[in-house]
């Protein structure tokens, strides 16, 4: 049986009236394009449903041929329900600023990812996509990046994005305050790290590092 992986991403479209968000689209084709050719079974949703919105600076000047089906899993998407939880070999979420401010509080997905972690399933997150992290605790209220190594977005690279003020956390510094060990390199750098079943990888660059570590993670 193929392995069935459940990806979940923002609805979230806009920063303030300057600046919009949304899906970072690389994220997400990248990801689904590799566990595609794994053969595994994969479900896209994002926490409310309907058409995702792309971040238009992950929108490129021409779109690669190989991302269109991709593309078109976004255009309806099923809302997360807590009815997902347990039923897939890896949760995936990708980032876009986004992500920064519908998955910390989504009790949907906060429920999800606790359900995932609680059985020792395989969590990846790519970029922002670990600020669905931030909150999740197993059933005993430790938090899940207590004591394991991970990366993500750093507050340089957000730095020099210049939206550390715009932000309504700092991925890496909270990441730090819930006891996660956390790694990373340079800014811009293709780098993931997986520890036990949970694979971060640091931004955009690094996509297909953290799908082929969710992978690895699946296929122990």
């Amino acid at each position: 049986m193929s392995k069935k992986v459940l990806m979940v991403v923002t609805n979230h479209t806009e920063i303030d009236a300057e600046n919009k968000t949304g899906l970072w689209l690389e994220e997400f084709a990248i990801p689904y394009n590799i566990f595609k050719e794994k053969g595994y079974e994969i479900k896209v949703t994002s926490i409310k449903g309907g058409q995702v919105e792309l971040d238009p600076n992950s929108i490129p000047n021409e779109y690669p041929p190989e991302w269109a089906e991709a593309q078109q899993k976004l255009k309806i998407t099923t809302p997360l329900a807590k009815e997902d939880a347990n039923q897939f070999d890896a949760v995936f979420l990708p980032g876009g600023h986004g992500t920064m401010f519908d998955f910390p509080d989504s009790e949907t997905l906060l429920h999800v990812l606790q359900e995932q972690a609680q059985s020792d399933k395989v969590i990846g997150a790519v970029c922002h996509g670990p600020a669905g992290l931030v909150n999740v605790t197993y059933n005993g209220g430790t938090p899940i990046v207590q004591g394991k190594q991970v990366t993500g977005f750093t507050d340089s690279e957000e730095e020099e994005m210049q939206l550390v003020e715009k932000m309504p956390f700092l991925l890496e510094s909270t990441l730090r305050l819930k006891g996660a060990d956390f790694t990373s390199q340079e800014n811009w750098a293709d780098f993931a790290v997986r520890d036990g079943n949970l694979v971060t990888g640091q931004n955009p660059q690094s996509s297909a590092s953290a799908a082929n570590k969710v992978i690895e993670a699946l296929e122990v």
